[in-house]
């Protein structure tokens, strides 16, 4: 017998969790027992671009910390509002790279597609928060467009799954686009870049590694951590999840003023990305888009942080100093 207390004892869906984020800066403060600070938010950072953040993931953050790292890669606070000279909306050349809609094209081989605007989290320093998502997503009228382009180009062998995040579509929505791009022999290789098995693992759920299972192709996960403290035992279990259903697990993460600019907190990172079965891959300089100048460190700075880690730890476990350059034909060794 089905009984109301069975029922709520039931672990929630992925997408009723996402429904419950929370989405008040203030409200995300009183949570963590910071409420004093109110003051310190911005409401015109907030309404540009809101907050936004899973339950799960502020349960990481430590109460009544100000500088907790995982707190300041989402809080909209009044740095954002800084106009500084060299940051703009499209920080990486993505309008320029256009092929069609919701695709781009920089580099040799590879395609990425903007599956979607949604993210489960919004984090202050990306680089797309300026995006025309409205204008600019692949997935509308069934992916026809891009579909179009692909076919158009038999050089291209690797697709790359960005947005927003596209694990925020359905597992179906997802399906409809691989379904699509099975009938393109050229494609060798998927790759998908996503947060959500960090900011919401509970997305890993059994309909998600059934698709993964049927794909055709090698899948490449590259997830998003900047903090070891992001990686608790549920994104490990996460990402064992993903493992068992084939894919390659690799990381990328930003240099971020405040967040990990220490290399302690760098080789931690990549030490406790080994540990849950993850290499790590990039690690990225601030992209300059408006509003996230307060978390710029100098490139000398990162250099320093990065030949510690090379003391510090194999070769395997040090991810590639890089830039992205808007015009380039790969991203930018520092």
């Amino acid at each position: 017998m089905i009984t109301a207390n069975s029922l709520s004892a039931q672990p929630k869906s992925w997408q009723m969790l996402w429904r419950e984020a929370v989405r008040d800066p203030r409200e995300l403060l009183e949570i963590l027992d910071l409420g004093h600070l109110a003051g310190q938010i911005s409401d015109q950072a907030a309404a540009q671009f809101p907050l936004r953040v899973p339950r799960g993931f502020i349960a990481k953050m430590r109460r009544g910390d100000a500088n907790d790292p995982l707190l300041r890669q989402v809080l909209p606070i009044q740095d954002e509002e800084q106009i500084v000279e060299g940051y703009g909306f499209d920080a990486v050349g993505d309008a320029a790279a256009k092929g069609g809609t919701g695709i781009i094209h920089k580099y040799h081989a590879r395609a990425l597609l903007i599956t979607t605007g949604s993210c489960a989290i919004h984090c202050r320093y990306c680089f797309r928060r300026h995006f025309p998502y409205a204008e600019e997503t692949a997935a509308s009228q069934h992916w026809a467009e891009a579909i179009t382009y692909l076919k158009s180009d038999s050089s291209i062998t690797e697709l790359i799954l960005s947005g927003g995040d596209p694990l925020s579509l359905s597992t179906a929505k997802l399906k409809e686009l691989t379904d699509a791009i099975a009938m393109m022999p050229q494609i060798k290789r998927l790759r998908l870049h996503t947060r959500l098995p960090v900011v919401l693992p509970e997305r890993i759920d059994a309909e998600l590694l059934d698709w993964i299972h049927g794909l055709g192709w090698p899948l490449t996960v590259v997830i998003h951590a900047n903090h070891a403290q992001e990686l608790m035992p549920d994104v490990a279990k996460a990402v064992s999840k993903l493992r068992r259903a084939g894919s390659t697990m690799l990381n990328q993460a930003v240099l971020l003023k405040g967040v990990n600019d220490q290399a302690s907190e760098q080789i931690e990172l990549s030490e406790r990305l080994f540990d849950i079965g993850v290499l790590p891959y990039y690690l990225h300089q601030l992209d300059k888009v408006q509003g996230a100048a307060h978390f710029q460190i100098d490139d000398e700075q990162a250099l320093a942080i990065h030949q510690s880690m090379m003391q510090a730890l194999p070769g395997y476990l040090v991810p590639k100093l890089v830039r992205e350059v808007p015009g380039e034909a790969s991203k930018t060794p520092l």
